[in-house]
């Protein structure tokens, strides 16, 4: 399939009431509201072929850009595409869920992460708290410094509540994720979530949210989920 017919594909399978809900998280014009279950037949015949992605991406239609996390090659991106990518992911949706977890599967994960950590740009530090959600919910333990996780507890610790609205929506995530999926900072992380306490996440025209990290990993833990690991991050 080429582009144009992969556009033509997706056109067809956009719902507007699917389309309503993309628009009200943040998604803007052109969106086709294609539910993403919706898109597994097309990913199938595809399979991965980044130059399509590259071209689908470029489109900044929404539903062509989270298309285009599905069959891009993650190894084949270097940091200066990922990078490419991030300027492009102009709200949560894209650079949590499409960016960070295209960056996930790739083997240069943690050290862009840990640079878009250190940007101070909200939706970069986003998707870089985001990709070691991805990452530590997905790979073994040993693949990650025990002495690194510590640390960036340490730093959840001390500015989350300073941090902008989705930044802190990810490190909020980010203290779920060590507390049930990195079994050998299960404990830090439940300590660093009791010290946090209440996460208070304003949003646009709706109610705040208020996260309570340290009852989730406890709820989770009762469910026996300790260890979690899913068998793949993207679809």
């Amino acid at each position: 399939m080429d582009f144009e017919a992969v556009m033509q594909e997706m056109e067809a399978l956009g719902k507007e009431r699917t389309k309503k809900i993309y628009l009200s998280n943040g998604a803007q014009e052109p969106v086709f509201g294609v539910a993403t279950g919706a898109m597994k037949p097309i990913a199938k015949k595809i399979k991965i072929n980044q130059p399509l992605a590259e071209e689908l991406y470029a489109t900044g239609n929404y539903d062509a850009m989270y298309f285009a996390g599905i069959i891009a090659d993650p190894n084949g991106m270097t940091e200066s595409d990922y990078n490419r990518w991030i300027d492009g992911a102009y709200f949560y949706m894209l650079s949590d869920y499409v960016v960070a977890v295209t960056l996930s599967e790739s083997a240069i994960a943690q050290e862009v992460a840990d640079r878009w950590i250190e940007s101070g740009d909200e939706l970069r530090m986003s998707a870089g708290w985001s990709c070691y959600c991805w990452l530590l919910g997905n790979r073994k333990d040993h693949e990650f410094s025990e002495s690194k996780i510590s640390k960036m507890l340490d730093i959840v610790k001390d500015t989350i509540h300073d941090s902008p609205e989705r930044t802190k929506s990810s490190m909020n995530n980010f203290l779920y994720t060590v507390g049930i999926s990195y079994v050998p900072m299960h404990e830090k992380a439940l300590e660093t979530a009791k010290e946090v306490g209440i996460v208070e996440i304003k949003r646009e025209n709706k109610k705040p949210s208020l996260l309570n990290p340290s009852e989730s990993i406890q709820k989770d833990v009762e469910k026996g989920r300790l260890g979690f690991k899913r068998k793949y991050v993207r679809c």
